[in-house]
């Protein structure tokens, strides 16, 4: 059985950095999540996410082609994430995304517990918003507000109650970005070597 490694943590966690490290390290399919919100300078349509207009989001909804989606109503307006069926090859291989709990719990719900596993990536929040911080100067235009509205929102998502709701109780701090990459590494590797 292949499975689904699913990377989660609040923002500027280093999902993206860990998801890129892993992809290279490892013999893991990429899932490409869609979503309407602007593509940012250092991203890739494609390899980063589907970037799609409104019209590409319904015409997937209207064909049933949608795992889950979300809508985020931001200070630049709604942003929907979503994963669409054709987008999680499983039927190839093992594969990694990134997402948010919301979205795993769909993703689980729809393959079975068995196939999704949580990687779930833990900074401490002074870290974390130095870390937001020093992404969001790289920008050509700043957006602050929208920084500070996901890093408020992620302590509610992603709270303790929440975690234990879904089952997840294992965590990969990453306070050094290559040791928690190795540590990942190897708990994808465990339980692939197993099988």
């Amino acid at each position: 059985m292949h499975h689904l490694f699913y990377l989660m943590g609040k923002s500027a966690s280093g999902k993206d950095s860990l998801y890129k490290l892993l992809l290279e390290r490892l013999p893991l399919l990429p899932l490409v999540l869609c979503t309407t919100r602007p593509q940012r300078a250092h991203e890739q349509d494609g390899t980063d996410y589907h970037f799609i207009g409104e019209a590409a989001l319904s015409a997937l909804r209207k064909d049933g082609l949608l795992i889950e989606e979300r809508t985020y109503h931001t200070v630049m307006g709604d942003w929907t994430y979503c994963t669409a069926r054709n987008s999680v090859p499983l039927e190839q291989g093992d594969c990694l995304g990134i997402g948010t709990l919301e979205s795993y719990e769909k993703l689980r719900a729809y393959f079975g517990s068995e196939a999704v596993v949580p990687l779930y990536i833990e900074v401490e929040d002074g870290l974390r918003l130095q870390r937001a911080l020093d992404r969001e100067r790289a920008q050509e235009a700043p957006n602050y507000a929208e920084l500070c509205r996901r890093f408020l929102t992620d302590t509610a998502d992603f709270s303790e109650e929440k975690l234990a709701a879904a089952g997840i109780s294992r965590r990969f701090r990453n306070v050094d970005l290559h040791v928690c990459a190795d540590e990942l590494a190897a708990a994808i590797t465990a339980l692939t070597d197993t099988e």
